[in-house]
């Protein structure tokens, strides 16, 4: 019964322990969105992506963010450019949690206001001139479908 009852207590210990894991967590664990996050971080927007959600998000790699031109993301880093850069992250996010099997040619509305164009043909996925290149990275609060290029938003 004591040994029972140990067994019982360590299960529920451990269960207790796990925590969930929202976007920015899940993207912080592949260790292919280091810019990403340190942009959310830069911009104040981490908090808004650890928030219930459900959301979509459309995640530069490292790569995508190496390919802007040089100078570019330092220059988005600096405090001075915090509002510029959030409106740049925001482009990147949907509101809903939109899996790759529910992806149509479309027109999608961004956090920041302005719309994606999101087309699928020959089962390829594009968001603007961006390549889905791995779909339904799933979250405890939404949905990462990784890109190769940084979407820039009208300014």
């Amino acid at each position: 019964m004591k040994k029972q009852l140990i067994t019982l207590t360590a299960a529920l210990m451990t269960a207790i322990s796990i925590q969930a894991a929202d976007i920015v967590e899940t993207a912080k664990s592949t260790g292919t969105f280091t810019t990403l996050t340190a942009a959310l971080d830069a911009a104040g927007k981490t908090s808004m992506l650890q928030e219930k959600g459900p959301y979509t998000v459309f995640a530069p790699t490292d790569e995508a963010f190496a390919a802007l031109p040089k100078g570019t993301v330092e220059e988005l880093l600096k405090p001075e450019n915090k509002t510029k850069l959030g409106k740049i992250l925001a482009y990147h996010v949907l509101s809903g949690k939109v899996m790759a099997a529910d992806v149509k040619t479309m027109k999608a509305t961004t956090a920041n206001g302005a719309d994606l164009d999101v087309v699928v043909k020959d089962g390829k996925v594009t968001v603007n001139d961006a390549t889905v290149v791995k779909a339904d990275v799933a979250a405890d609060n939404g949905v990462i479908h990784v890109i190769d290029k940084v979407l820039m938003p009208p300014m």
